[in-house]
Formats: structure tokens, C-alpha cells, sequence
């Protein structure tokens, strides 16, 4: 437990969002069973950011899902860089392929995805994933 004191939104009442991606911080901890490959998947199926062009909200359920190595990202901390993005202008690729980096700088998980299903504009729906280090059906990621 003393490997948590170094959390700083894990169990405080902190309620301040940071006010963009560059603010947020990805916090991790020591992954307990780093000699066996396992996936943790997360889900945010509520995110929300800008449309650099126009200005109007992108919604969208945005997926990871990672095999860790020697850390694990804590999943408030999460909560917080996500909800960053809500006053963030960027395209939908952009953002999933941020979303990736920061997960593998953050931690350096051994595979990792994200995937966003951004709703539908004019008609289109857009999804988008990027995967570390490289596709890998390993991951067994379902299908779109």
C-alpha cells in the first residue's frame, strides 16, 4: 500500500478537471502480477471534445485496452485526463492517437489500444484506433 501514497487523486475529494489534455496527468501504480500477460479494458462511454473547425462537441465511447508491464494506470486519474479533452479542440484521429502515446508514455504497457466511436456528423460515423506496438489480434479486440 505504501507504493499508493504517491497517488494524488486516488481516494481525496479532488474536484477541479484540468482544463486541457496538457494539464492532465496520467498517475500509475506497480502492476501486482507483472510476469503474466493479462488485459485490462477500460471504457469511457461518455467523452467529449471540440471540433477544431467548427467548434461544436464531438461525442464518442472511447475503448482501451492494455496488456501492462511493470505499471497499470489508476483509473481516476483516468477519469480526469479523459474529461480534460471536453473544452479541447481537436480532430477525432488526433485525439485517439494522444489518448495512445500518453497511455504508453505513462506507463508503457506491453500492447495497448485505444479505440473512439466518435457519433455521427453529416451523417458519417467516424471510429478510430490506434495500437501499440503494432496491430496484434492478441489483444482480442471484438470487432467493430
Amino acid at each position: 500500500m505504501s507504493d499508493l501514497n504517491e497517488l494524488s487523486l486516488l481516494g481525496r475529494s479532488e474536484h477541479r478537471l484540468p482544463a486541457s489534455p496538457d494539464e492532465a496527468e496520467l498517475e500509475t501504480f506497480p502492476n501486482r502480477t507483472p510476469g503474466r500477460n493479462y488485459t485490462i479494458h477500460l471504457t469511457a462511454p461518455d467523452f467529449s471534445s471540440l471540433c477544431p473547425v467548427t467548434g461544436q462537441p464531438d461525442a464518442a465511447h472511447v475503448e482501451i485496452i492494455y496488456i501492462p508491464d511493470e505499471r497499470c494506470v489508476e483509473t481516476k486519474s483516468l477519469k480526469f485526463y479523459l474529461a480534460s479533452y471536453r473544452n479541447h479542440a481537436a480532430f477525432n484521429e488526433a485525439i485517439v492517437n494522444r489518448i495512445l502515446d500518453d497511455l504508453v508514455k505513462a506507463c508503457a504497457p506491453r500492447q495497448a489500444r485505444v479505440r473512439g466511436r466518435f457519433a455521427p456528423r453529416g451523417g458519417i460515423q467516424l471510429t478510430c484506433e490506434a495500437c501499440h506496438p503494432d496491430r496484434d489480434a492478441a489483444l482480442g479486440w471484438p470487432a467493430a
